[in-house]
């Protein structure tokens, strides 16, 4: 009688649809297995990432055209400089490094408003003031100004030294942080480095995971001065390993944001 019923089981499974819809059981267990990380599925993995990798193709071509508008003209400004050190030391200087971050954005926002807000004009904020940074250091934050008003970033990681860790906690913690980076992210740091003490800002272009290196450009990292006026030097495509950076600004009080642009990102009258 036991193997009649196996037999009647087989022809049965033989006859059901590839799509048709698992018995009650059959669902709970299923539910049980995933909650427990515990399915060794290959088709269900191919499936996830197939559909994380199509949706990372669709992009925003508006976002991605800003974007690329950004990068050229940092790339256009470094051509133009030919290895030359700009002026750097007016408040009103483009190749300081925060003006320069503020003045790529800044020539090309115009074609540009967020879906959210179509009739805002796209603003960049300014560094907090170092009073309103403490307990921590100037330099890795911005002003907080709300979307509403212009504002088309969002901080997209952060990494603040935590005291309550060790140094080389704080590292690791500093490397991941970094190895979130992705193309045309604004980048804000208070460092302690090679090149000096203080705030940066710099865009960056993209993190090689193969390398565990990040690729950027920027404007007076590099520089120093003549006749007491400071000059400095216009990066493009700069390379450095992820520890490079994560070195420099993983020390008490300081820290480093990673500001990214919005997706609802469109074209200005759309």
């Amino acid at each position: 009688m036991c193997r009649k019923w196996m037999a009647v089981l087989a022809c049965l499974l033989m006859i059901l649809p590839a799509g048709a819809p698992a018995e009650d059981g059959q669902d709970i267990l299923v539910e049980e297995i995933v909650e427990n990380v515990l399915l060794n599925d290959e088709d269900v993995e191919i499936k996830e990432e197939s559909r994380d990798t199509s949706s990372a193709e669709v992009g925003n071509p508006a976002r991605d055209d800003f974007i690329d508008r950004i990068v050229e003209l940092g790339k256009k400004l470094y051509e133009d400089a030919d290895g030359k050190r700009k002026r750097a030391h007016y408040a009103s200087d483009i190749y300081v490094c925060k003006n320069f971050t503020v003045y790529l954005f800044r020539k090309n926002r115009d074609d540009f408003r967020m879906e959210a807000y179509p009739d805002v004009q796209l603003v960049i904020p300014n560094n907090l003031p170092a009073k309103q940074c403490r307990p921590y250091a100037y330099g890795f934050l911005w002003e907080d100004i709300p979307p509403e008003k212009g504002n088309p970033f969002e901080v997209a990681a952060q990494f603040i030294y935590d005291t309550n860790l060790s140094r080389e906690e704080n590292l690791e913690r500093a490397k991941d942080f970094m190895r979130q980076v992705r193309r045309g992210d604004y980048f804000q740091m208070s460092a302690d480095y090679e090149y000096g003490v203080g705030a940066h800002s710099a865009i960056m272009l993209s993190y090689d995971p193969e390398r565990d290196e990040i690729h950027w450009m920027d404007s007076n990292m590099r520089g120093g001065k003549r006749n007491g006026i400071r000059y400095g030097l216009v990066q493009y495509d700069a390379v450095k390993s992820v520890e490079w950076w994560a070195s420099a600004f993983c020390h008490k009080k300081r820290g480093a944001t990673l500001y990214r642009l919005r997706e609802d990102i469109i074209y200005a009258g759309q």
